[in-house]
Order: structure tokens, then C-alpha cells, then sequence
């Protein structure tokens, strides 16, 4: 898209705007808008929290990741309410329709426009605007503010923005007619880009169910479609070809839950770096920066992993698995993993490791068809009964899975650069428009002019 600039730009003494047109002020935001902070009522008062009173919406940061949409304009709900009572003995204030929220605490700089009656946490900024500005234009400008934020978000564990630098804020201040053209472009045109998004993030998923059904039945049927098929014997399986086996795991690996770290009796002399649930990703092991525990050369066979072994968590994302490809030194690993190793060479790691896939994606570690359980026990893992084909086709089901996802995850890699591209594109496309770079009157307006 090539669009005209405005005829004659001016410094505009603010670093983030650069120049602005001739004719658009530059102003103080607490000059055309008033501005509010949020706040919780005490929550040592049991009496504000009443739940059958609790009726007023009241925005906070559990409603952050609606915003982190950029689709998502008008804010039309909450998660959370507050109580009249709690809201007078507080600091928080009803805030009207087409009030301009911005979050300024832990995830900072994502904004919206309210179409209710709300109260807000402390987390935000709000702006109520005054005549001479459109909220929808303030919200372009906060959407802008991309690179400002970053400048001046302040804090190690929580960043913020402070009430300070928010305060002193500047805006370009375009008449009303522009900011009403440029809040229409800029609704036209990012509708577009969204559309092309939404059909990106359409294709993603396809690719993601391509893939689940493509590791479903290969692990499951195999890579025969006329081998004679049984009953598995297992109720979630089904039935896999009539001369695969369904042994228990404990049947083909020997299994072992890791060390479970003691640091009062670290003693520093037996020194070994280990493994953590978090080090164990899918298909993805990290071995930098590893911490330490004691582990006797005596405990090495049974706490420390060598290539081939198959770790699978104990906790968290449940059943996650990665094979170790290799080990330089010593390296043990903690009781948040298992350690699988193979009773014989009949098993192939590779297959094991896509049966985890498999059994992740298909609700295998569920409880009663719902919820993940919270941990996988060693007795549980070693009763569940996997498909066996014969080493041969475990490895050329491996082989075949490594192909196939490889291109399905590059089709899905350029769909989320695609994604990534567009996204760029919006932001430049709203920071030009609200700094004054392209010029997006009705043409017969800039004729005019």
C-alpha cells in the first residue's frame, strides 16, 4: 500500500513521534484527558468480598490476556467483581464507558477501550478523554508506544511503569475530523491484516491435527494399511496389527524415578551435574548450565543417564519425553524424571519416544477422561501398556514419523513467520498513521487543504 505524506512536517520535541505534520499539536496526555489508577479493597475484609455482593465489574490483571490480542479493542466483560462496599472504602472509582485502560505492572503496555461501567486494579492506567480526543485515536497511540514502554519500564522480578512517567506523557494531537479518519483507516485496514492472521493461525492448526492423526496412526496401525488387525486388549488402544504385542512397559524397559535432591546434605565433594523436569522438553534435552548434587559413583548406574536412555516427566506437562542423544561426563538426573533404558535390542528409543507423543496427545495420562494427573508414579508408568511392532517396523515407523513431522512443522514454522510478518506489518501500519507518516484523509480532503 503507497500512501501520501502530509505536504510539510515540524519537529515535535518528542523522541518515540519524531515529526509530526505541520498543523498537529503536540500535547501533554493529562492535558486532554483525566487520568485514574485502579486499586483492590482490603482483602483482610472479609465483609468487601462478599460473593453475592461482589456485582461491580472490576478489570485486573487476570483480564490481560484478552488485550494481549490486538484485535480485541472494546472490553465488554471481567473475570473478576468487587462489591460496592469494598469499592467506597478503597481508592478504586467507577470508570465510564470509552475510558482508555493501559497495564503498566507485570505485563506491561496492553490496552483497551471500556464499553461498561468498570472499577480496575492498580495494574492499570486509565483516561477518561476530553473533547479534543477520540479514545479510539488515544488507543492508536498507545498501541504506538511499543518502543516508549520498553524505555521505560523499570523493576527485576515485576516491571512497571510508574504513575510519574505515565504522567507525563505526550501525544500527537491531529483536529478531531483526522483522528476520525485516521481511527477508520486504521479499523479498515488492520481488519484485513487480522483476516489473513486468522487464516494463518486456521492453517497452524490443521497442521497441528495433521500431525496428531499422522503419530496416532503410525504408532498405533503402523505403516501397512492391509496388515490384519486384533483387539489390543487395551481399551484405549483399540486394535493394532494382529502381530504387534502390548507388553507392559516394565516388560521392555527398566524404569527409574531420579535422586531426590537433598541440599542440607549436599557435601560438595561428590559433585554431579543433574536434570530437572525443566531441562526435559519435547525431543529437547538441556545439558547447559546444569546444577549440582551429590551422586556416589556407587549410585551411577542407577541415578546418572547414558545415550539411549528415554526421560519422561514425573510432574508438570505430564509424560513429556526426550531421548539422550549424548553425554559428556557424568550427569545424573532428579526424582522429577524417569529414567527409561532398554531390557534388550529389541526396542527401538525413537518409537518410545513418539509412543509418548502419542499417549500425551490422546489423553492417556488423564484421570477419568478429564484432568492430567498430577504425577506419574513409577507403578503407574510401568503398568501402561504401549504398542510393540517388531524392532524393525518400530524403526521404520521412527524413521517415517521423522520425515513427516519435519515437514509438517516447517509448514507450520512459515505460517507462524507468515503470522509474525503481518503482525509487524499492523504495528508499523498503526504507528504511522497515529505519528503522521502517511497521510489517510479522503482524498478530496488533502485537495483541500
Amino acid at each position: 500500500m503507497s500512501l501520501p505524506r502530509y505536504p510539510t512536517y515540524k519537529d515535535s520535541g518528542v523522541e518515540w513521534l519524531g515529526e509530526v505534520p505541520g498543523h498537529w499539536g503536540v500535547r501533554k496526555l493529562l492535558d486532554l484527558a483525566r487520568i485514574e489508577s485502579g486499586h483492590t479493597p482490603s482483602r483482610q475484609h472479609d465483609e468487601y468480598w462478599v460473593e453475592s455482593e461482589c456485582v461491580i465489574p472490576w478489570f485486573t490483571l487476570a483480564d490481560v490476556s484478552y488485550l494481549r490480542d490486538l484485535r480485541n479493542v472494546y472490553i465488554r466483560t471481567t473475570s473478576q467483581k468487587i462489591s460496592p462496599l469494598g469499592m467506597e472504602n478503597s481508592a478504586a472509582r467507577l470508570l465510564p464507558p470509552g475510558t482508555v485502560l493501559l497495564s503498566r505492572t507485570a505485563s506491561v503496555g496492553f490496552s483497551g477501550i471500556t464499553e461498561i461501567e468498570l472499577a480496575v486494579s492498580q495494574d492499570f492506567a486509565a483516561w477518561i478523554c476530553g473533547p479534543d480526543l477520540r479514545s479510539i485515536f488515544l488507543l492508536s497511540c498507545l498501541r504506538a508506544m511499543k518502543g516508549e514502554f520498553s524505555r521505560l519500564m523499570m523493576g527485576s522480578t515485576h516491571q512497571t511503569i510508574y504513575m510519574p512517567d505515565i504522567m507525563a506523557f505526550r501525544v500527537p494531537l491531529p483536529p478531531l475530523d483526522e483522528q476520525t479518519h485516521i481511527a477508520a483507516f486504521l479499523d479498515r485496514e488492520t481488519a484485513k491484516i487480522d483476516a489473513l492472521v486468522a487464516e494463518q493461525e486456521r492453517l497452524i492448526e490443521l497442521l497441528k491435527e495433521k500431525r496428531q492423526a499422522v503419530i496416532s496412526h503410525a504408532v498405533t496401525k503402523g505403516l501397512n494399511p492391509d496388515a490384519p488387525m486384533k483387539d489390543s486388549g487395551v481399551e484405549w488402544l483399540g486394535e493394532v496389527p494382529a502381530h504387534w504385542a502390548t507388553p507392559s512397559l516394565n516388560a521392555r524397559y527398566v524404569t527409574e524415578l531420579g535422586k531426590m535432591l537433598d541440599e542440607k546434605r549436599v557435601s560438595g565433594r561428590l559433585l554431579v551435574p543433574y536434570l530437572r523436569n525443566v531441562d526435559v522438553q519435547w525431543d529437547a534435552i538441556n545439558l547447559a548450565n546444569l546444577p549440582e548434587m551429590d551422586i556416589s559413583e556407587a549410585e551411577y548406574d542407577r541415578y546418572t543417564v547414558r545415550p539411549g536412555d528415554v526421560l519422561v516427566c514425573e510432574g508438570g506437562e505430564v509424560g513429556r519425553a526426550a531421548i539422550v542423544d549424548s553425554v559428556d561426563g557424568v550427569i545424573g538426573f532428579q526424582k522429577a524424571l524417569h529414567r527409561l533404558r532398554a531390557r534388550s535390542s529389541d526396542e527401538h528409543a525413537r518409537y518410545l519416544f513418539y509412543t509418548f507423543v502419542w499417549a500425551a496427545l490422546t489423553g492417556v495420562f488423564q484421570t477419568g477422561g478429564t484432568s492430567t494427573i498430577a504425577h506419574l508414579t513409577g507403578e503407574q508408568l510401568r503398568r501402561y501398556r504401549f504398542p510393540r511392532p517388531p524392532v524393525s517396523e518400530q524403526v521404520s515407523i521412527a524413521a517415517f514419523l521423522d520425515a513427516a513431522t519435519a515437514r509438517l512443522d516447517l509448514l507450520t514454522h512459515e505460517a507462524q513467520r507468515a503470522i509474525d510478518l503481518l503482525q509487524e506489518r499492523r504495528t508499523a501500519l498503526i504507528s504511522a498513521a497515529v505519528t503522521g507518516q502517511i497521510d489517510v484523509r479522503p482524498a478530496a480532503e488533502r485537495a483541500s487543504a
